[in-house]
């Protein structure tokens, strides 16, 4: 058995798969909110809890919204801040006394597809995450390619490209810079655009259906959002070619997405034509977790 955890934001989802991906239990508690140790309480009882309940133990894989370091082995780049500068991997081997496996969110999300999701019949996969945050993860024959420093595919914090109309506006990232791709293409990011235009503060959910009733200034805004995401991923697919390119987090959930950005991205790629699919996930928002159970490989 294995099981994986994904640590958000907002919450924590377990799930425990056999050895033939079979989902055998799966559970999901809010996640502590500015504090490390509850943390690493939480995912121990969420693990034991699970095994209790079905009388086995398992291996244990963890995906979490950032990195550990390759140079200090403590988590950077994790917009639950609370997180970063911690050993977690060490600390949750202790807790657990077991070996664990950590990777970043969405390096599990991709694993995930690329093993039994939508990416199962390409070689080169590349994921993103259009959530809270804005993250991307590699696969390569059914491996996670994390990269010397343990980035790969972590476009969310590369420059977002834009165009002369917009060049002189400026959005703050987290990670201290300012006018990352997340900033823009995030849930976060998304709403900011709407209310930059009209002065009201709406969620995702809210805007999209404004864009279905035919609001003009939500089109406008989902324009543009579809804009943003066909360049950005321009320059993944002028980077890297991969086979395919899924989307995961709350905005893939936007349909349009898949018929108006591969039409868009082909004025900046550097091809005649693009043939890249671009893919809603087969597991949807189980992917994480279930890419995290799978950071232990089939034997």
């Amino acid at each position: 058995m294995r099981i994986g955890v994904d640590l958000g934001g907002t919450k924590i989802e377990f799930i425990a798969l056999s050895d033939d991906g079979t989902l055998l239990a799966g559970n999901r508690i809010p996640a502590p909110q500015n504090n490390y140790q509850d943390t690493l309480t939480a995912i121990k009882e969420g693990v034991l809890t699970l095994e209790k309940s079905l009388k086995l133990t398992g291996s244990v894989g963890v995906g979490i919204p950032g990195t550990v370091s390759s140079h200090t082995g403590r988590i950077k780049g994790a917009n639950p801040t609370w997180l970063i500068g911690k050993p977690i991997d060490i600390d949750l081997q202790n807790e657990l006394n077991r070996p664990i496996r950590v990777a970043n969110d969405a390096n599990c999300f991709t694993l995930s597809e690329a093993i039994d999701g939508a990416g199962a019949d390409y070689n080169n996969v590349f994921g993103v995450i259009l959530g809270t945050g804005v993250g991307g993860g590699l696969v390569v024959n059914n491996q996670s390619i994390s990269g010397a420093n343990g980035m790969a595919g972590e476009w969310g914090h590369s420059p977002q490209p834009r165009n002369s109309e917009n060049s002189t506006s400026q959005r703050p990232c987290y990670c201290g810079k300012k006018d990352c791709v997340e900033t823009y293409l995030s849930g976060p990011g998304f709403s900011k655009s709407f209310y930059d235009l009209s002065g009201l503060s709406l969620s995702p959910q809210e805007i999209m259906e404004r864009v279905r009733s035919g609001d003009q200034v939500a089109n406008s805004v989902m324009s543009a959002y579809e804009y943003h995401l066909a360049r950005g991923l321009a320059g993944v697919i002028n980077l890297l070619d991969p086979d395919v390119i899924i989307l995961g987090g709350g905005l893939s959930n936007i349909e349009r997405l898949y018929e108006t950005v591969p039409v868009l991205w082909q004025d900046w790629c550097f091809s005649d034509h693009i043939d890249t699919p671009l893919k809603p996930p087969k597991h949807g928002d189980s992917s994480g977790v279930r890419g995290a159970a799978w950071l232990w490989p089939i034997e």
